[in-house]
């Protein structure tokens, strides 16, 4: 790859990286589902009117919103509002190990060796991140590790599902989205007004950034990659963000590094490496988020 490219590369793994550490600033200022819905609200208005889709896809695209813009951000907003941001990050992978199990279970896709063990050492390091003390509540780790079944389930749903723009994908489903967690804000959290008004700049931040940087520009630099690149040279990046989100907890949030974190987490980025190459790099073909 060269040096321009790997250099966007990984430009894009310091925006999710640092997008993790945003959501948690923006959660202090702001419900997270009144962020998310505010985050889809934006994504769609900057998105839609520039990708128009036909009407066929309108339902496959609905039933996205429902997977991964509903249950998957949403779920993510609030477990990451009660979790370290490093931990956070390490559970939400557990998103590719999901999705390989499914499709086996599904899809009739072999296993392997090389993939059972790496779906072994993933859930091994859930487990040791488990025995430590940096794991969140009960609640919010099943959240989150909900959120990561969610992002797997969407996977699959794409790859059988039509090819659609990524840009024009993500545009459609915050579309569909926002209503959707904008009823949950509703009934679930009170006080939006004060909030929107009390909210300063790490509320509004939040909303732009992830909108912005993390939903348009990364993505869109990130698909580029893929059209240029062989896939298995440019997915196995991701497997710095969890890494680089456990640094930047650490420098910017004051999260602590104890030797539960640092070998689970070492476990599961390790188990994910055996799997994301052959089985996540397929799906990014299709995928277009």
């Amino acid at each position: 790859m060269p040096l321009k490219d790997l250099a966007l590369g990984l430009g894009v793994i310091v925006i999710w990286a640092l997008n993790i550490i945003v959501i948690k600033l923006g959660v202090t200022e702001l419900p997270p589902l009144l962020l998310t819905t505010l985050r889809f609200a934006l994504v769609a208005a900057l998105l839609v009117p520039f990708h128009p889709m036909p009407r066929e896809r309108l339902p496959f695209l609905a039933l996205l919103s429902v997977t991964f813009g509903t249950l998957h951000f949403a779920l993510l907003f609030i477990g990451l509002g009660q979790a370290e941001a490093g931990t956070g990050a390490l559970l939400v992978q557990m998103g590719t190990p999901f999705a390989t199990l499914l499709a086996v279970i599904f899809l009739k896709e072999k296993l392997g060796p090389r993939r059972l063990a790496g779906l072994l050492l993933s859930f091994a390091g859930v487990v040791v991140l488990a025995g430590g003390p940096t794991l969140p509540a009960p609640l919010p780790t099943a959240l989150l590790l909900a959120s990561a079944l969610a992002w797997a389930v969407s996977q699959l749903l794409i790859k059988q599902g039509p090819p659609v723009p990524p840009m024009a994908l993500a545009g459609w489903i915050a579309l569909f989205a926002t209503p959707q967690v904008a009823l949950g804000s509703w009934w679930f959290e009170q006080a939006h007004w004060a909030a929107l008004t009390e909210a300063g700049w790490r509320g509004w931040g939040a909303v732009l950034y992830t909108a912005v940087m993390s939903s348009i520009v990364a993505y869109g630099i990130w698909y580029g990659l893929l059209r240029r690149h062989p896939v298995n040279r440019v997915v196995p990046l991701m497997l710095l963000m969890p890494v680089l989100a456990v640094a930047l907890g650490m420098l910017l949030l004051g999260d602590p590094l104890g030797p539960n974190k640092l070998i689970g987490g070492g476990l599961v980025v390790a188990g994910i490496a055996l799997i994301v190459v052959r089985f996540r790099g397929r799906l990014s073909r299709r995928a277009a988020e």
